[in-house]
C-alpha cells in the first residue's frame, strides 16, 4: 500500500471513528477494546474524536499470551489449541473485554505484523478482528495484509474500526 493510499485510509478511519463515537453516544453504550498487535492504535483513533470520553471505556493492550490470560481471563489451553492468531482467540478477547468492562461492545484485534513470524506457521500479515455485543451477537473477520510492520498494524486497526462500525452502526 502506498503512502498516498495509507493516508486516505487513515482519513477514512478517522471518519469511521467519529461515526462510531456518535452512534454509541446515541445508543448510550460504552466500547471496550482488547488490542494485541495494534497495541493501542484503535484506541488512539477513537480518542482523537471529540466526545470519545462518553463512549470509550478503555483498552486492554494484551500483547502476550500471559497478558491475554491475566487481563481478559482467556484460557491457556484454548490459546494453545487454537493459537494466538485465530478466530477463537479474537472472539475470546472481544468477549473478555466486554465482560471485564461491563461495556455494551467489546472489540478485539490479534495478528502478526511482522517482519518475522512467531513460529506458529501463521503467515505474517494475518489479522483477526472480532466484536462481541452485550446482546450476545458476535462477529469475527480474518484479513491478510502486506507491507511494513507499521502498515500492517495501521491496516489492522482500520479493519477493527470497520468491524466495530458494522456491529454498532447497523
Amino acid at each position: 500500500m502506498s503512502e498516498c493510499n495509507i493516508s486516505e485510509s487513515i482519513k477514512q478511519a478517522e471518519k469511521t471513528a467519529e461515526e462510531i463515537i456518535e452512534r454509541c453516544k446515541t445508543l448510550s453504550i460504552k466500547l471496550a477494546l482488547a488490542e494485541s498487535c495494534t497495541a493501542g492504535i484503535i484506541s488512539a483513533f477513537l480518542a482523537n474524536t471529540s466526545g470519545a470520553s462518553r463512549v470509550l471505556w478503555g483498552s486492554f493492550v494484551c500483547y502476550t499470551q500471559e497478558a491475554k490470560v491475566s487481563m481478559l481471563g482467556l484460557d491457556n489451553e484454548k490459546l494453545n489449541k487454537y493459537g494466538l492468531v485465530s478466530r477463537e482467540t479474537a472472539l475470546s478477547m472481544a468477549q473478555g473485554a466486554l465482560l471485564k468492562s461491563g461495556a455494551g461492545i467489546g472489540a478485539a484485534v490479534t495478528g502478526l505484523a511482522g517482519p518475522g513470524g512467531d513460529g506458529s506457521g501463521v503467515p505474517v500479515g494475518t489479522i483477526w478482528t472480532a466484536a462481541a455485543l452485550k446482546n450476545g451477537r458476535t462477529e469475527a473477520k480474518e484479513f491478510h495484509f502486506s507491507g511494513s510492520r507499521d502498515i500492517v498494524r495501521i491496516r489492522a486497526a482500520i479493519a477493527a474500526l470497520d468491524l466495530i462500525a458494522e456491529s454498532c452502526l447497523t
